[in-house]
């Protein structure tokens, strides 16, 4: 049942009795108690818990964390609201209600990488935990560097696991779960990426009316490529000025920076078709290109059974710098995910394809131009449209899973400490309220609750989608990859040449594939396992195209006829 109030009496008597229930020498516990009620009637109103059930969980962190009282831990995460909550607010609320001092230190998605890099290549500890996507959930499994959380549960943190910690409820822990059966990383939070677009313009008769003219079919949400491409057209080159101000059909960025990778990493080329059938990541060939056999990647040229190169990927790298350069607004191409963010809510962008709902806090706020007086957006998100290439079946998006991960190098007392406060963020008491700051749920419970269902009119869609089956099929990047922080620089190393016009798209996705190859070839000797890559013998392409599924052959058409939908009919994908 939610609880947006607590009965004041009920906590008055509770703190009344517990000093008769402590012995002297622990007043501390007390003190400790009082603490906790302060939180949660000051900032953990908003729970899916009653009142007695947070007292309880409270209570249970003040005893747990009695041994580890005045220690200091420290944790690292990228930038983005929920991270920020947690170190500007809940570290201060942990270290009142426990006495463990948290140092939560916020940076750059890149810069955890390497932090988390660089205490593997040391194997010293630098942090007593950190929240990194499950993106590098292949390089985990195979490291032998990360303490698996399933593991550590049943051991050595048995004692300071929370009881009602409840695993099931955790909407990503399959993304978290490797090949092995085990649970490497616990979900912190989580955001999709879905097609973005001003429901208020669309809607408007004589911008349909003139659509129809021109491309024969409705404006409407777009189911594929061509329809997204027709519409991007349509209001930059067409449209161009909507109530005084120059509007684009398109909204995207092109720096030369890590970010640009994930543009690609995170799933851009399951839009297009590039891979195989199969959730959660496709099978044989994932959306990074990569074929897979057991659990051993094998390569991602198409000259040995992977489709990093294919017609396909080809295809997706060549739009994605096409439409940048013709329907997005000039200083798009040197901006980067951070700073891309923000432009949809400036009221210029007509749509955007590829929307991190990590930005959905953001937009609400009442005076952006985007959004109604009252908050009511003017804006809807919805399935992200397909490319060619792309078949029913297959992978089509991204789910970013940032995730608790404790490295073996860290001492186990350090861990336990850095694991209470890890719980603590993601527990019940305080997951909703986290969730309404952030706008990226972890729970079940969360999503389900009347506190949802009453605001989900202000957030475009965000409620339907995380309502949806469709939560289990937008995807974080999976097992396949052998090495996240290693070959994920080499995507946004060699699009960028792509972007800036030095190298034509073929000779992009050529290079990188070679490149990938020559990464997982060095690993073959390098790692140990069973599930090391093993890369095939290079034989002809045709070869490959004449096998079932991908890597697939040229397209004689990869521009249909543009297909819209209506936005209920969106929502209906999802369901």
């Amino acid at each position: 049942m939610l609880q947006t109030r607590f009965p004041q009496l009920f906590y008055f008597l509770l703190v009344a009795l517990i000093p008769a229930l402590i012995p002297v020498s622990d007043f501390s516990v007390y003190a400790d108690i009082r603490e906790a009620r302060y939180w949660l009637e000051t900032e953990f109103s908003e729970t899916t818990l009653e009142p007695e059930q947070q007292l309880r969980e409270m209570e249970w962190f003040i005893t747990a964390a009695k041994p580890y009282r005045n220690m200091t831990v420290r944790v690292v995460s990228e930038r983005i609201d929920a991270h920020f909550y947690e170190a500007n607010t809940l570290a201060k609320a942990f270290e009142d209600i426990t006495g463990i001092k948290v140092i939560h230190e916020v940076t750059g998605e890149d810069d955890v990488i390497k932090k988390l890099q660089a205490q593997i290549d040391l194997n010293f500890s630098i942090y007593d935990a950190y929240i990194n996507d499950s993106d590098l959930i292949g390089t985990h499994f195979r490291s032998n560097n990360v303490v698996p959380i399933s593991e550590f549960i049943a051991g050595d943190g048995a004692e300071v696991t929370l009881p009602t910690l409840d695993l099931e409820d955790f909407i990503g822990l399959r993304f978290t779960t490797a090949p092995d059966g085990k649970i490497y990383q616990l979900p912190d939070q989580q955001f999709a990426n879905l097609y973005w677009y001003r429901h208020d313009w669309f809607s408007r008769p004589e911008l349909k009316q003139q659509f129809q003219a021109r491309y024969g079919y409705e404006l409407n949400v777009p189911k594929n490529w061509s329809a997204y491409e027709d519409i991007a057209e349509f209001f930059s080159v067409y449209v161009k000025e909507i109530d005084g101000q120059r509007v684009y059909g398109h909204m995207d960025y092109g720096n030369a920076d890590p970010s640009l990778g994930w543009r690609f990493s995170d799933a851009w080329l399951s839009m297009a078709g590039v891979g195989d059938p199969g959730i959660p990541n496709g099978l044989p060939v994932d959306e990074w290109g990569i074929r897979i056999e057991g659990c051993r990647p094998v390569g991602a040229s198409v000259a040995r059974g992977g489709a990093l190169n294919s017609p396909a990927a080809i295809y997706a790298t060549r739009k994605f710098v096409d439409w940048l350069h013709k329907y997005a607004p000039p200083e798009a191409q040197r901006m980067n995910f951070t700073q891309a963010g923000a432009v949809p809510g400036r009221g210029n962008i007509a749509q955007q394809i590829f929307w991190y709902t990590a930005f959905t806090a953001a937009m609400t706020d009442p005076a952006l131009p985007v959004n109604d007086a009252d908050g009511t957006p003017k804006w809807r998100m919805a399935p992200s449209p397909h490319g060619a290439y792309w078949q029913q079946g297959m992978k089509l998006g991204y789910q970013d899973v940032g995730a608790w991960t404790f490295l073996k190098s860290t001492p186990v007392n350090r861990r336990k400490a850095a694991w209470l406060y890890a719980q603590f963020v993601v527990s019940k008491t305080v997951s909703l309220r986290k969730t309404l700051v952030g706008l990226a749920p972890i729970r079940l419970s969360d999503i389900e609750s009347e506190y949802f269902t009453d605001i989900a009119h202000k957030y475009g869609g965000l409620v339907e989608f995380y309502r949806s089956p469709a939560r289990n099929y937008w995807t974080p990047t999976g097992s396949n990859v052998p090495d996240y922080p290693g070959l994920s620089n080499l995507w946004w190393q060699n699009i960028g040449a792509a972007v800036d016009g030095s190298k034509s798209a073929e000779q992009v996705m050529n290079q990188l594939a070679v490149r990938m190859d020559q990464e997982m070839g060095r690993l073959q000797f390098q790692m140990k396992g069973p599930c090391r890559p093993a890369l095939n013998p290079v034989q002809s392409e045709d070869y490959w195209y004449q096998q079932p599924g991908a890597p697939k052959a040229k397209l004689v058409n990869e521009n249909p006829k543009g297909v819209t939908q209506s936005y209920p009919q969106s929502l209906e994908r999802w369901r």
